[in-house]
């Protein structure tokens, strides 16, 4: 009999759901509508019908192992979802209790950057590193820190919120209730307002100049830099100068082998990881240049962020071998 993990992704307006297995193959998947649900009970019995609707498909009645869950505001050691600020449901939600009751197997969650590192670690380019830094690059920025071959989790659980580390005190207003946070300049939302203060500074003719803010999204500015658009050209060189600047700073914290970019923004590569990687080498100090590699996550794919909650579970299960 095969084994499966679940690995499920929570978005704020989306919920993706997929069977593993050992070897990181996608079995079957699906997804549900976050924002459908008023009540997180209904949330819950959407996500087990789902869940149950895929096993049903499977050959040979697999033995489902765990449910991995990357969310975020995940707490790895509460097992609970806290204050989100992309759901609906602000109080704090015990899912992996409720998956552990609901299916009688071991449920564990994390935040969705730290699922991402895991992922990496265990099905992505940092299968032979035991020391890197995973920055994923969506609506917000998130990161993961694995030190040693485990991930950095902290004393409260939610280490590695590089996001929320202040690029500017007086700066751009944040969701998390401060100014100047990394993510309200590197992140898909981040790189809109970005253009948007650049269009107001610039004269020169832009493609994006038509384009209204919520139209808006990180593939036409990708694809207006890449036809040579001055705003949006500035407009990478601007956020990789930043991120750099902020990657040099966690160098010097954590010293990793390598740091992966993931997600959205990610996938304009060049145009993101040269000014990147040029702003950090200049920002590091003097014993660190050279040494650390800025690499693309090897995950850059719609199953990913599935790959990496699942990769809880597998993970979890190899260490309870080494006990």
């Amino acid at each position: 009999m095969s084994s499966v993990a679940i690995g499920i992704d929570i978005g704020g307006t989306n919920t993706k759901i997929g069977v593993v297995n050992r070897e990181g193959k996608l079995l079957q998947h699906t997804s549900i509508e976050t924002t459908s649900y008023e009540m997180v009970e209904d949330y819950f019995r959407g996500m087990a019908n789902a869940i149950r609707e895929l096993l049903v498909k499977m050959e040979g009645a697999p033995a489902l192992v765990g449910v991995g869950v990357g969310a975020a505001n995940g707490n790895y050691y509460t097992g609970t979802i806290d204050r989100s600020t992309n759901l609906r449901w602000k109080h704090s939600i015990p899912l992996a209790k409720m998956f552990q009751d609901e299916f009688k197997v071991p449920s564990l969650i994390t935040n969705d950057a730290n699922a991402a590192a895991l992922g990496e670690m265990v099905y992505g380019n940092a299968k032979t590193m035991k020391d890197f830094v995973m920055i994923t690059l969506g609506t917000g920025l998130g990161s993961g820190f694995v030190c040693n071959g485990s991930l950095l989790n902290g004393h409260n659980g939610i280490a590695g919120e590089l996001g929320h580390t202040t690029v500017n005190p007086n700066g751009r207003y944040c969701n998390c209730g401060k100014r100047g946070c990394l993510e309200t300049y590197v992140s898909a939302t981040g790189i809109r307002r970005t253009v948007y203060k650049l269009l107001a500074d610039h004269l020169e003719d832009s493609e994006l100049r038509g384009i209204s803010f919520d139209d808006l999204n990180t593939k036409m500015i990708t694809d207006a830099a890449l036809r040579g658009d001055l705003v949006a050209k500035l407009c990478f060189d601007y956020t990789g100068r930043i991120l750099g600047m902020k990657l040099a700073d966690t160098v010097v914290h954590t010293d990793p082998e390598a740091i992966f970019l993931f997600g959205g923004l990610a996938q304009a590569g060049e145009l993101i990881f040269a000014p990147t990687i040029k702003s950090m080498e200049e920002n590091l100090m003097p014993l660190f240049r050279g040494k650390v590699k800025v690499l693309p996550s090897g995950l850059q794919n719609q199953a990913a962020p599935i790959l990496g909650a699942s990769s809880l579970i597998w993970d979890h299960s190899e260490n309870q071998k080494k006990v």
